[in-house]
C-alpha cells in the first residue's frame, strides 16, 4: 500500500550533485542568481537555470525578480530543516568531502542554518535556555515560558513581534555538527539578528560561516552561563539598547 506524500520526486532533486550544492549555498539565508549557482554547482549557467526551474516548480526555492535580475532563496524554513537533517544524516553516515575544508572546525563551532544559529555555540545556548526554563517542551512542542518573555526582554528582542510573523514561532532544529538540537523559528532568527546588531557576530562572505569577535564570544558565553541563564548579562543589554533609542 502506498500512502502518505509521493517522496521519490522531491529525493529525485536532491540526489543531483549540482542541484544539492546549490540548495546548501542557498542556507546562507542569501539570495543568489543563477550565475552564482552555477559557479558553485560547477555546471554551465544554462544548466543550472535548468535546475533551478524543476526545484521552483517543486517549491524547493522560490525566486525575486529585480530589474532584469533573478535571485532564488530557499522558498521555506521547512525545506531548510529538511536539508539540515540531510546534513546530519550524512554526516552520521561517514558521507563527508573526500578533502575536509579547513572552514569546517568553524562550521562546526558557528554557522547560520537559514536565519539562525547552528553549531556548538547555538546548541550550548539552546540547552541554557531549557535549563532555565526560557523555553520548555510540552505535548505540544516547544513553547516560550512568561520566565523567556521576560528574559527576550531584557535581552532586546520583542517576542510578540516575533510571534505575528507567519512562519513558526519557535521549535527545535537538528544541528548536523552536534546531533543535538539547536533554536530555529521566529526567535531563532531574532536572536541571530540581536547578536549582529550588538556586533558581536559577522557573516563570512560566500560561506555559512558565523565568526564571533573577541567581545562576542565572551559576551556570548556570560549571557548563556549557567547562573541565571546571564539574567545579569541580560539586564545590561536592555539597559544599553535603551540608551540608544
Amino acid at each position: 500500500m502506498k500512502d502518505g506524500p509521493n517522496i521519490a520526486r522531491i529525493a529525485s532533486l536532491l540526489g543531483d550533485a549540482a542541484r544539492a550544492d546549490a540548495l546548501t549555498a542557498l542556507m546562507t539565508d542569501r539570495a543568489l542568481t543563477a550565475t552564482e549557482l552555477a559557479a558553485i554547482g560547477g555546471v554551465t549557467k544554462q544548466t543550472m537555470s535548468a535546475h533551478l526551474s524543476k526545484m521552483l516548480d517543486a517549491g524547493l526555492v522560490a525566486v525575486d525578480q529585480q530589474g532584469r535580475h533573478r535571485y532564488y532563496r530557499l522558498a521555506d524554513e521547512d525545506v531548510a530543516g529538511l536539508l539540515e537533517s540531510l546534513m546530519g544524516v550524512a554526516f552520521r553516515t561517514g558521507a563527508v568531502r573526500l578533502v575536509s575544508s579547513p572552514r569546517e572546525p568553524a562550521l562546526r563551532k558557528a554557522r547560520i542554518c537559514y536565519d539562525h544559529l547552528a553549531g556548538e555555540l547555538a546548541v550550548s545556548a539552546y540547552e541554557a535556555l531549557l535549563r532555565h526554563r526560557v523555553l520548555a517542551m510540552s505535548p505540544e512542542g516547544l513553547r516560550l515560558t512568561q520566565r523567556g518573555v521576560e528574559w527576550f526582554e531584557r535581552v532586546g528582542i520583542d517576542t510578540h513581534a516575533a510571534a505575528r510573523q507567519r512562519r513558526t514561532f519557535c521549535r527545535p532544529c537538528m544541528d548536523w555538527s552536534e546531533r543535538r538540537h539547536h533554536l530555529a523559528g521566529s526567535l531563532g532568527a531574532a536572536l541571530l539578528s540581536r547578536f549582529c546588531d550588538l556586533g558581536w557576530v559577522a557573516r563570512e562572505k560566500n560561506s555559512r560561516v558565523i565568526r564571533f569577535s573577541p567581545k562576542g564570544d565572551r559576551e556570548f558565553r556570560s549571557l548563556f552561563s549557567t547562573s541565571s541563564t546571564g539574567h545579569t548579562k541580560s539586564s545590561r543589554m536592555s539597559k544599553q539598547a535603551a540608551a540608544r533609542s
